[in-house]
């Protein structure tokens, strides 16, 4: 895994990029199907089980494990989710989300030309 890493995340599924001074690479994990789950009166909904997040976030933890520096973004409230997740049971990767930022649902090259202004001004800085 590269030195930098940006994972864009929404509930449904977390792409990941490597980012390199010439290349990327890009993986996606989906998050858990979501359960239908039956009301005893017939009516029926979807609805996350309780587990399925953790189950998500694990994943992703374990995708993120030999980053050095990773920047979350994403449209909701999925990235500040799994930054307390990270906070909770993750303490050495919490340490290395050196970013949380809202984005859209921006192109592949549009996202790892913004990861790419980010670390550089970040790495700058230092």
């Amino acid at each position: 895994m590269s030195k930098h890493v940006l994972v864009w995340l929404d509930h449904q599924e977390a792409h990941v990029f490597n980012i390199q001074r010439d290349a990327f690479s890009e993986s996606t994990l989906r998050a858990p199907a979501r359960h239908l789950r039956r009301h005893p009166k017939g009516a029926s909904e979807a609805k996350a089980h309780p587990e399925d997040a953790k189950h998500f976030f694990d994943e992703l933890a374990k995708m993120l494990e030999d980053a050095e520096e990773v920047l979350l973004v994403g449209p909701g409230t999925a990235k500040l989710h799994f930054l307390k997740y990270t906070h909770k049971h993750q303490h050495a990767l919490a340490s290395k989300i050196s970013g949380v930022e809202t984005v859209d649902h921006p192109t592949d090259k549009q996202l790892v030309a913004y990861a790419k202004h980010y670390f550089i001004a970040a790495d700058h800085m230092r």
